[in-house]
């Protein structure tokens, strides 16, 4: 809801209500009456006009930009200095979450189609100059970069004018750039600033941290709870889920022109960074020798064309905001060992994968230079976070060496394929212009990425961050925890028609299993009711069921409400010779792969030159491509996908010829994840001991053809093979090792 704002005078509403004309015969307590309430309405309209923008500080008065006569502040010797930074601050106990979302919702549409409701409002402190009382010498100065941060959030729609409504708080003090502050004045002005509180939900950006001999990771500064938007964290100064990471902003890519038909990329690894250390500058050359037509080693000309800082100098001032940048003037490097001259960063278009290593600061602003190039970044830093490492993928961006591999760079780029190389190159595109393009882009990317997590009701999804424009890129559409919670536990989906003797015996085995949660009986015979739950075996697990209006294959994958975990197997009811350890480890293994499907038996398809075609293929080899539904694990999320959006018309297909669900589903899977499957334990033959030949569906002799059948016209469908091969099965510690059966957590594993 919002309120018209009145010119009115404070002073002259006094003046008009308290010297309202009254009788003079009226007696004094109804003057006094009068009186009363003409300050009780002053005092609401200055309530009402505190709370609509009216002036001072707590009033709401937007901040002034102007930098003419910014005031100086004087920092006494025993002024108080901001405590030690806490490294243990997480977002429970260092951030207070009471202080967001005091400004009502409004109807109005914001602009990007959603409501402005629960959004993150942030308060900009005025701009000042703290300087020290003795020495005169000033905490720091203002950079042109740290101006345009400071505008870009007083223009965003998460600025507030107003410090009482405000979630968190941006001082405006510049540390930028640690080499040019004093970290002493600057824990005073911390520390002196009213709204501080120990720094609770104030920023403080910075991107080069630390100073010689040690470059410490993080900012060298007293800033007890504030949450540090930082560029060159390592895992051990960046706290997770409270800080924010962001790259080393580049001064070099603000202003540079790009050559308007950008060089071929004919070189696999472009190595332009002028701070390697000199070991890894040697190894780099020893393979340019090997491979002369595969690298290219650039370094400092004997007579450089331009004055060139790799560690990026934040020192302009900011009432030069339209002075050129840092390193906007040509610069020239040559390659190693002929000196050749290269314009940088023009020259990273002509590398597939471009080098971003450690320097003496662990963030390095090539990052930023090879993803503007479209040349994918091969990060050899160890244990450096990178930028919005929350929120984006990084294995759909970059590769990542050890620094200790750095011998081996070449052969590992080699084996990337074709079709990776440009699903990643796509994504970098897209990446970069989303949230690394501008300085602006990256300051609203870090507001954007406060604002989910104060909001997580809110917040976008693994999708909204990751997924590019190009259909191809690879993604994990369940966005999962690397690991899902052992605790859930897994519900039985159990396909039957009238096989009661094996059902009843693979309830009571499944009822042992210790990480089972609940059984569905998927009943499949219209011709014939289900035994009634009497007869069903008395177990301790609940057992729920269903009863299906048509015999259809595709029903043991509907999404049935009773199914409350996200892991279900899916198993016939004639696999009766699974043991509940086979059952346990194959959902510890799912747990780790909870995008896979994780199973028992397993096939193959292979290419057929005579006819060709893909022909479906149960022999026992050394690859796998499917495992069959008939005993697997799967996500949930995946049952929902094959019954409501299954491509074509396969799922009409599979539940019309009553056969081929099992490749369907992992058809479905594979071509999203484009991820193969994963057997479990090494049991090969699944036979059902209580069943006839002639009661069994693969009995057909025509079910190979059948099934060679299915894979070809699902290919076509889809318009590719999504189907992947891999070489890998997955088996218990200690499973072939001679220890005892104590020390062993699966002892019953069936053997070949």
């Amino acid at each position: 809801m919002t309120f018209p704002v009145f010119k009115f005078s404070a002073k002259k509403a006094a003046q008009e209500l308290l010297l309202l004309p009254v009788a003079k015969k009226q007696p004094p307590s109804v003057r006094w009456y009068a009186m009363a309430a003409a300050v009780g309405v002053l005092l609401l309209v200055l309530l009402l006009l505190g709370g609509l923008g009216g002036h001072g500080e707590a009033g709401g008065e937007r901040l002034s930009l102007d930098l003419a006569d910014i005031p100086q502040v004087v920092l006494d010797k025993e002024a108080e200095l901001a405590r030690a930074r806490n490294r243990n601050c997480s977002y429970w106990d260092c951030f207070n979450v009471y202080r967001c979302g005091q400004r009502a919702p409004t109807l109005a549409d914001d602009g990007d189609g959603e409501l402005d409701a629960e959004r993150v409002l942030i308060y900009v402190y005025p701009l000042k100059e703290y300087v020290d009382a003795d020495s005169k010498r000033p905490a720091g100065q203002l950079s042109r970069e740290f101006y345009r941060i400071v505008q870009t959030i007083v223009n965003s729609p998460y600025y507030t004018a107003n410090p009482n409504e405000a979630c968190l708080f941006l001082p405006t003090l510049d540390t930028l750039n640690q080499n040019r502050i004093d970290t002493t004045l600057v824990g005073k002005a911390l520390a002196s600033l009213p709204h501080w509180e120990n720094g609770e939900n104030h920023l403080i950006f910075n991107f080069l941290p630390g100073t010689k001999p040690d470059y410490n990771t993080v900012l060298d500064v007293n800033t007890d709870r504030a949450i540090i938007v930082g560029a060159g964290f390592d895992s051990w100064t960046f706290r997770t889920d409270f800080d924010v990471s962001v790259p080393v902003y580049s001064a070099t890519l603000e202003e540079y022109r790009w050559p308007d038909r950008p060089a071929d990329r004919n070189v696999l690894l472009v190595a332009a960074q002028l701070n390697l250390f000199p070991r890894q500058f040697r190894i780099l050359q020893e393979l340019t020798y090997d491979y002369p037509n595969e690298i290219l080693l650039l370094q400092r000309c004997p007579t450089t064309t331009a004055k060139v800082d790799e560690l990026l100098d934040l020192s302009q001032p900011a009432d030069e905001v339209h002075r050129p940048p840092v390193g906007s003037t040509q610069d020239v490097r040559c390659n190693f060992p002929h000196g050749n001259e290269h314009e940088y960063p023009a020259i990273l278009t002509s590398g597939t994968f471009c080098l971003v290593a450690r320097g003496v600061r662990l963030g390095q602003p090539v990052l930023l230079e090879a993803m503007a190039a479209g040349c994918i970044p091969v990060v050899m830093a160890d244990n450096y976070v990178l930028p919005f490492a929350d929120l984006l993928d990084w294995e759909l961006l970059a590769v990542r060496l050890h620094e200790a591999n750095l011998h081996t760079i070449v052969p590992v780029l080699r084996a990337i394929s074709a079709e990776r190389i440009a699903e990643m190159q796509a994504q970098i595109r897209a990446v970069y212009a989303r949230y690394f393009a501008s300085l602006d882009r990256i300051v609203l990317t870090v507001l954007e990425q406060l604002n989910d997590r104060i909001f997580p009701h809110r917040s976008h999804t693994y999708l909204h961050w990751n997924v590019g424009p190009d259909a191809r890129v690879t993604q994990n559409p369940l966005f999962l925890p690397l690991i899902a919670p052992k605790a859930q536990g897994f519900t039985a989906v159990i396909l039957t028609y009238d096989r009661l003797e094996s059902l009843y015996i693979l309830i009571q085995k499944l009822a042992t299993v210790p990480s089972l949660q609940k059984i569905l009986v998927v009943w499949n015979n219209q011709r014939k009711a289900p035994p009634h739950p009497s007869l069903f075996p008395k177990i301790g697990k609940p057992l729920k069921i269903i009863q299906t209006a048509a015999n259809r294959l595709s029903n043991r994958f509907y999404p049935y409400e009773e199914i409350e975990t996200e892991a279900i197997l899916t198993i016939d009811d004639d696999i009766v010779m699974l043991t509940a350890d086979e059952l346990d480890f194959g959902y510890e293994v799912w747990r780790e792969y909870p995008d896979r499907i994780v199973g028992f038996p397993s096939r193959t398809h292979v290419w057929d030159n005579a006819t060709g075609r893909w022909r479906y293929e149960s022999e026992w080899t050394n690859q796998i491509s499917m495992v069959l539904t008939g005993a697997a694990f799967h996500h949930k999320y995946w049952s929902y996908l094959y019954t409501h959006a299954m491509p074509g018309n396969i799922k009409e297909w599979v539940d019309e010829h009553m056969n081929c669900e099992d490749i369907a589903m992992n058809f479905l899977v594979s071509n999203i994840t484009n991820k193969p499957p994963i057997k479990v334990a090494p049991r090969k033959k699944f036979k059902c001991p209580e069943c006839t030949n002639n009661e069994m569906l693969s009995a057909d002799l025509n079910h190979m053809t059948e099934r060679s059948a299915c894979i070809n016209r699902f290919a076509e469908i889809y318009g590719t093979m999504p189907l992947r091969t891999v070489e890998f099965r997955a088996d218990p510690v200690l499973f072939k090792d001679n220890f005892p059966e104590k020390l062993k957590r699966f002892n019953d594993i069936g053997s070949l």
